[in-house]
């Protein structure tokens, strides 16, 4: 699981900078830094106030955080198909690209 760049890549995907999503939860610019470079384990708090920042549930980040190695191997194949659309789905649903 990785959550710090997939709060990265949201960020990134409805055009804000770090310093934009920090001031929008509460927090430094240098500690989503951390976040986003996976060198700190914000708190649930922190991570739900970065999601409704961004604009998506709580929930959306954690499931779009899990990556291959985070799955069974035997579901691997099944998960290698339906990740990117089921990706592509959470993307279009939720980062249009504005930001709340």
């Amino acid at each position: 699981m990785d959550v710090g760049t997939t709060i990265k890549q949201f960020r990134k995907k409805i055009g804000v900078n770090q310093q934009e999503l920090a001031d929008k939860s509460n927090i430094t610019q240098a500690y989503l830094s951390q976040i986003e470079n996976n060198k700190k384990d914000p708190n649930l708090s922190t991570l739900a106030a970065i999601a409704d920042s961004l604009g998506v549930p709580l929930p959306i980040l954690f499931f779009s955080s899990v990556s291959e190695s985070d799955v069974p191997e035997h579901k691997k194949e099944a998960y290698a198909i339906m990740a990117p659309a089921i990706n592509e789905m959470i993307s279009s649903l939720f980062l249009n690209g504005n930001a709340n």
